[in-house]
């Protein structure tokens, strides 16, 4: 047994969200102090602005410096790496973002998971994160989840389960410090439950963990959102901090089966139809839903239109802009 929940190490996962509050009250405490965070970060190249909505203040982050991780994706860095300063993920309703840090090291790692390679997802960030911290006898792995709220079909009570779970499977202790999740990620607005927290941002060089929304997606954010609809279940592991590089792909989907007529469809069929949460998905979710089916019907054999010899999409930091761009090698 490897998971140590309030400094004590368990003999069994806690059963649901509630209990897990019930039994370690001080995970109340860690979750509310990420809900009143506002402008106790301040990163003057990456922020653009803040913004408000009824309950909480987010930063709204800029492309410079970040590793945007999307669904079914991880990324794992180091504090000294030059090119990234922030990873983060958000559009998170029923899914959970998972971040893993090392506290001799600072290396991190972080994941969004909806309950599709949950398993591998834990083991990578792990071995990850240990790989970065060889040398630094010090240290704990601690880990935090952000996300996932009181949805009316429990996704977020069974990914919560799952993913603790495959966390105490693993042959090292694991320190749980934060879990802002279920119940307190959830507000009630005109009888509807919906989530407080959507994103969050991890500063890599100090780990500290903020509400975040990322406007920019990163390179090839079609692309990335195309596997996940077509339901590509392994986890992408997109960057490689030695090298500075985002890697996506290669890997291929089958062709969509009434693709034109689902393009056809309405707004709303397409929000009921292809969300988990369709009360609450933020604005742009029916856009970039009818963007990535447009994709499959231009790209119906990924393997030989988009992958070429069956090679990956490789993007480094532009030095002069500090964005993402297409590597040559």
């Amino acid at each position: 047994m490897v998971l140590v929940l309030n400094g004590v190490l368990q003999t069994k996962c806690p059963q649901d969200i509630q209990s897990l509050y019930n039994t370690h009250p001080v995970y109340k405490e860690s979750a509310a102090q990420l809900l009143s965070i506002s402008n106790k970060v301040n990163f003057t190249r990456t922020v653009t602005r803040l913004q408000r909505n009824t309950d909480i203040i987010v930063k709204v982050i800029g492309p410079v410096g970040l590793v945007y991780v999307r669904q079914r994706e991880l990324a794992s860095t180091v504090p000294h790496d030059k090119n990234v300063s922030i990873l983060g993920s958000d559009d998170a309703t029923t899914c959970i973002i998972v971040v893993v840090r090392h506290t001799g090291s600072g290396a991190v790692a972080l994941a969004h998971l909806d309950g599709a390679g949950t398993d591998e997802a834990v083991c990578t960030m792990i071995q990850r994160v240990q790989e970065l911290a060889l040398g630094y006898p010090e240290g704990r792995i601690e880990l935090q989840l952000v996300g996932g709220y009181s949805d009316p079909n429990n996704y977020s009570e069974k990914l919560f389960f799952g993913i603790m779970n495959s966390f105490q499977k693993q042959q090292v202790e694991i320190d749980l410090t934060l879990a802002c999740i279920g119940q307190l990620n959830t507000t009630i607005r005109a009888g509807i439950a919906w989530p407080l927290i959507y994103g969050i941002g991890v500063n890599v060089k100090t780990g500290e963990i903020f509400p975040a929304t990322f406007p920019d997606k990163g390179p090839d954010a079609l692309l990335r959102s195309v596997r996940q609809l077509t339901g590509y279940s392994e986890i992408l592991d997109i960057y490689d901090c030695n090298m500075g590089l985002i890697r996506i792909g290669p890997f291929n989907y089958k062709p969509l089966r009434g693709v034109d007529l689902w393009l056809e469809q309405n707004d709303e069929f397409i929000l009921r139809h292809l969300s988990t949460s369709p009360d609450v998905e933020p604005p742009h979710f029916v856009e970039e839903r009818r963007a990535a089916l447009a994709y499959v019907r231009e790209h119906p054999f990924p393997a030989v239109t988009v992958f070429g010899d069956n090679q990956p999409h490789f993007f480094r930091r532009d030095e002069q802009t500090g964005l993402w761009t297409p590597a040559v090698f």
